[in-house]
């Protein structure tokens, strides 16, 4: 979660069933988001208890799949609305119902009807797929030549105000401070080949493709890397101005939630990193972009939170935000404070941050080089560290990060170390020998469920679940349960009778207390 946060709070291993609030304390974002988180953990994995892993209502199952194939197009597929639970993550695909403006004057009746709409979404324009059919890898495999498997993946992502304006409060004034972010969840209709599911068979039934999928998803959401980190006193230290303790490990001046986040993914070969001290949320929405120029709706909000020379950015957009495709980081070569403008090292992809509907945004990222070691500094790749497994990499002020050996890496996945100047340190488990421990990322948590089997042409088989509602309408009593209930208090009153003498309880007390006043 790209955020301004002073940490993450929330482990699910604690059983912590809620955050309560002390009169007079100080009041910390953590407490609150976590208190969030653990509302969600409980309905989420109620949900998935109740439902299993997949599954959508029976009377509203939603992404219904359909096959299209393009004969003077491209080929497509019909999602169709509706809801669909995954691992307890509720899924909407209904398309959002057509707005109607104030007509002009001299608009005719039809022109005041709304337009009309599909009613599903299609593979190209899904809400967060941002498929382009210019890219042969975002194009949907031929029916023809081998069946194919049509999946939902679901994750979360933080949405800012850089990326949505309408969560900011103007009335705050024109310097675009922002306030809370959203987590927003993403889900996208993609593409699957049998083989990458281990299928040999050309014509798989439903039970097939449902158990090789979810061993297919299983590794997929199962995070392979593992990271520590700790903070050691840097070997300059004696040289600094005590700003901070003498004996201080952690040499920042300021409390910092460093984010460190898989760049490029892969094995530790080809996989890259990058860090920043803010967490990732140091953004600036985009005005305007010319070449190598950026205009920018803002430098930023004081001299931590804005840019410099130097500075590595990812220039984005929303859609590049959900694709989870690492572009090139750019250094920031000049500034124009009148012009709010920045130049980079180079130009941005031309197929990110070209449409203003998209909201592209710098983000900006805290390293300005690999590790040093040996007195030298490593070379990026793109912009970013490259991965060393098994040794010790600082990152700034003593802070380090170590990872273990053989590990897969997924682009966005990242690990959050809150440094405090109090300790002098950062806050990391560690073992009862104070050794820092391996930990898997904290996010991105990516979750799977099969739709359909795409064999042809109107030839999809469904591969959903689906259940029923658990409410069901009272049955009247019949003559038989009526008359079994009037013969139980008959029984009942009986006994009463019995107890009493032949009279009621209430009888009885009655006379007993007319006797005690003679």
């Amino acid at each position: 979660m790209h955020a301004d946060l002073s940490r993450s709070t929330f482990r699910p291993e604690r059983h912590y069933s809620a955050v309560v609030a002390q009169q007079g304390r100080v009041q910390l974002d953590a407490d609150l988001n976590e208190q969030a988180a653990i509302q969600l953990h409980q309905v989420r994995t109620r949900t998935a208890d109740l439902i299993g892993r997949h599954g959508g209502p029976r009377d509203a199952t939603g992404f219904r799949i359909e096959y299209v194939g393009g004969k003077h197009d491209i080929d497509t597929l019909y999602i169709h609305g509706g809801r669909y639970y995954v691992d307890g993550i509720l899924c909407d695909a209904d398309l959002p119902a057509p707005q109607v403006p104030v007509p002009d004057e001299d608009d005719t009746a039809a022109d005041r009807q709304p337009a009309s709409a599909q009613p599903y979404w299609d593979y190209w324009n899904q809400p967060d797929g941002f498929r382009d059919p210019e890219r042969p890898g975002d194009r949907l495999p031929s029916p023809g030549r081998s069946p194919f498997v049509v999946y939902l993946t679901v994750w979360e992502r933080t949405v800012s105000a850089a990326e949505d304006p309408a969560l900011r409060e103007v009335a705050l004034g024109a310097a675009l401070p922002d306030t809370a972010v959203r987590a927003k969840v993403v889900w996208q209709v993609l593409p699957l080949s049998l083989g990458e599911l281990e299928i040999e068979d050309a014509d798989p039934s439903k039970e097939v493709v449902r158990a090789a999928f979810d061993r297919w998803a299983q590794r997929r959401a199962a995070p392979a890397a593992r990271l520590a980190a700790r903070a050691e006193r840097p070997e300059h230290a004696d040289e600094e101005p005590c700003l901070v303790r003498p004996d201080a490990r952690y040499r920042g001046q300021e409390n910092q939630l460093y984010r460190v986040e898989v760049h490029a993914g892969g094995t530790a070969q080809d996989a890259t990193f990058k860090w920043s001290r803010e967490n990732g949320s140091v953004v600036f929405p985009v005005d305007g972009l010319d070449g190598t120029w950026v205009e920018l709706a803002t430098l930023g909000l004081d001299g931590k939170l804005d840019l410099d020379v130097g500075d590595l950015v990812e220039f984005t957009d929303t859609a590049y935000s959900s694709r989870l495709d690492a572009l090139p980081l750019l250094r920031v070569e000049e500034l124009d404070l009148p012009g709010r403008r920045v130049r980079l090292s180079a130009e941005p992809d031309p197929r990110v941050g070209r449409l203003p509907q998209l909201h592209p945004f710098l983000r900006r990222w805290d390293h300005r080089g690999g590790p040093r070691r040996k007195g030298r500094t490593a070379a990026l790749d793109g912009g970013a560290i490259p991965v060393t497994e098994g040794e010790w990499l600082p990152l700034e002020d003593g802070v380090e990060v170590y990872f273990a050996a053989d590990g897969g890496y997924r682009t966005g996945d990242h690990w959050l170390i809150p440094a405090r100047t109090a300790t002098g340190g950062v806050d990391w488990p560690v073992d009862p020998a104070r050794r820092p421990l391996l930990r898997a990322p904290a996010g991105i948590d990516r979750h799977y469920a099969p739709l359909a089997l795409v064999k042809g042409e109107e030839s999809a088989v469904d591969l959903r679940l689906a259940f029923g509602p658990l409410a069901g309408s009272i049955p009247a009593a019949d003559e038989a349960t009526l008359a079994a209930e009037a013969s139980a208090a008959r029984e009942e009153r009986t006994a009463e009778a019995d107890l009493s003498g032949g009279r009621s309880q209430t009888t009885a007390a009655a006379e007993a207390a007319v006797e005690g006043d003679e």
